[in-house]
Formats: C-alpha cells, structure tokens, sequence
C-alpha cells in the first residue's frame, strides 16, 4: 500500500508534514509505503534542521506549490509540477493508492474532480469532516466542496455517507439524516423536500428523516447531509461555539483559587472533552466520490493531525472504500 502525501500543502508544511509522516510510520506503518511530494531541497533542509529521518520515504520531487491564493482550477491547469498536481495525477495512474493534503481546499476538490475523477453516478465529490457528538461522533458532509446542490446529488451524499460510516467508521448499520428547519417533511426549500423523498426511497441506507440543527451536535446519527453551504456554516459555528464556551470555562475556573481547587477535581474529564473537540484527532475530510481515496486534512494541521490523515487513508484502502461506494452507488441507481 502506498499513500501519497503533499508534504507542501498546509500552513505548517513541509515541518508539520514531515514530522506527521515520521510518526505515522513508527506508529502503524507496517504494510504501508509513504511518498512524500515537495521541493527535494526544502524537504532535505528542513529534515537536516529538525532531525528528521527521511530514509523510510520516497521522495518525489516537485518544483511548484499551489497556495491558497491562486485560483483552483488555474492552479490545476498550469502548475503541474505541484506536490498536488503531481500527487494527484500519481494516483490517477495507479502509481498510489491514496493522497493526503492539507493544502487548498478548491484546488484539491477541483484537481480531484478533474484527475482523479469520481466513481459512476457522482459528478462532484463530497468532502465528509467527522464531527464530535454528545453520544459519538458522526459524519457531516458536504462541509463545502459543492455550496449549491441539487436533491439526486444529496440523495447520493446519503449513499456515500453511510458506506462511509459503515465500512470506516464501523458503524453495523449507519442512521442518515437530513438537516433541514423543522422535523417534517413538508419543511425546507423545495430542493430539500425533493432530497427527502429521495433519501426516503433510498433502499441503500437507513434514513431517518430531517434533522435541526440543534439536535444535530447530539450524536443520535452517524450521518448528517446538507449542501455545502449549509454544512460550511454548521462546521464552523461548532468550531467557534466549542472555542468559546471553552475559553469562557477556563475564564471561571482560574477566578479564583476556590474555583482553581475545584478545577482540579474535574481536570481529568475537561481534558477528555478538549480532546474529543480537537480536529487533530480525526485528522481530515475524505472527498467522498472520488474513484480513489482522496484525504483533505485542515490547513493549520500539526504532526498529530497529518499522522491520523495518513491513518485515515489506510484504512480507507484497506477497506477498499471507493469500491464499496461503487457497488452501493450502483444498487441504489438499479432499484
């Protein structure tokens, strides 16, 4: 198995990468080769600064970077000698079995669309974020790769969600929702009316019907749909939600030294909640649809974060995720 990574892509690259990358081999690299893609010289120098072994990697080298301000499809057309580019053209031709970047968002989405390309019945993927919930985790998608949608397109999220769920998440028999401003069918646009027929309909998956946003953080499902714009809005309110009511927490504990004592008895479980809000933990958002598995981990990863992105992708090869979301793709069209 060989994972591809962007060690270029990311606002902590190549250093963040490099030291993910290390870990992640030491961790669980057995049965599994890593291919770094950036600029041999930089990589070279910033593992000769840091101490970092480079010799379980291949390197391929790579003399452009696309950054977060060039135009996506610009990007993808004219900087081929990018860690992305190349990384991704790499896995198109079967000389990888996954990529991980934390690089852009619209380049990755457009580089994965145009490359890549995606499985039958998808014509754009989904990028899926892991979220914490009260009772688990679940899985929100899209989170803004596809900001306007059509229903067949999240009736289709649906599909892919719950493969997802099931065969990475290992959930026996995933529950789908639809996030929508009340719990009846009659509510929302009319392209989400038409979504919830069509997610009801759907032999492929166990759908539960709408969802409100303020049941959503509860974990009762394992996958959440919405479009893009929607799901955008929903991941970064919970980010800054969770940010903030942390923020206010420490502001009450450190008032004084009663409340400073009173701290310490609940230290132990205040950490757990910290940890099961932080990003690094999952380490990065499939692009659901893709016909080969494509990881986006976030832009500010550190190790941690790039170290779950790569185990991210392992398991999605190990467990042939993309052809799994074929077959079932293919079922749901047959019925």
């Amino acid at each position: 198995m060989n994972i591809l990574v962007d060690a270029m892509g990311g606002d902590n690259a190549p250093l963040c990468v490099l030291q993910g990358a290390a870990d992640a081999v030491k961790e669980f690299g057995e049965g599994m080769t890593l291919t770094l893609l950036g600029d041999k010289d930089k990589l070279d120098a910033c593992a000769k600064q840091h101490n970092i072994d480079l010799s379980p990697f291949a390197i391929v080298d790579c003399r452009e970077e696309i950054t977060m301000h060039d135009d996506p499809v610009k990007a993808v057309r004219h900087k081929t000698d990018s860690s992305m580019v190349k990384g991704l053209t790499m896995l198109k031709n079967g000389e990888g079995d996954a990529f991980v970047s934390a690089g852009s968002t619209g380049a990755l989405h457009v580089g994965t669309s145009l490359l890549v390309r995606t499985v039958k019945g998808i014509k754009r993927p989904a990028l899926a974020t892991p979220m914490p919930g009260a009772k688990q985790h679940f899985l929100l998608l899209d989170c803004g790769a596809n900001v306007e949608c059509r229903p067949e397109m999240l009736n289709a999220f649906g599909t892919m969600g719950y493969v997802y769920a099931k065969t990475v998440m290992g959930r026996p028999d995933p529950c789908v929702a639809l996030v929508n401003n009340g719990a009846e069918e009659s509510k929302g646009t009319p392209t989400y009316r038409e979504a919830h027929q069509l997610l009801k309909a759907n032999p492929s998956i166990r759908f539960a019907g709408n969802i409100e946003p303020r049941d959503i953080m509860n974990g009762d499902v394992d996958v959440v749909v919405c479009d893009g714009f929607v799901g955008n809005v929903v991941l970064k309110l919970t980010e800054g939600v969770a940010k903030t009511l942390l923020g206010m927490l420490k502001g009450v504990f450190l008032k004084n030294l009663v409340t400073k004592l009173c701290y310490l008895g609940i230290k132990g479980g205040m950490g757990e909640i910290k940890r099961m809000m932080d990003s690094e933990e999952v380490g990065g958002a499939p692009l659901l649809g893709a016909a080969r598995p494509v990881i986006k981990a976030h832009g500010s990863s550190k190790p941690k974060g790039i170290k779950n992105a790569i185990r991210q992708a392992k398991i999605c090869v190990a467990n042939d995720l993309c052809g799994t979301m074929q077959s079932a793709l293919s079922e749901a069209a047959n019925q």
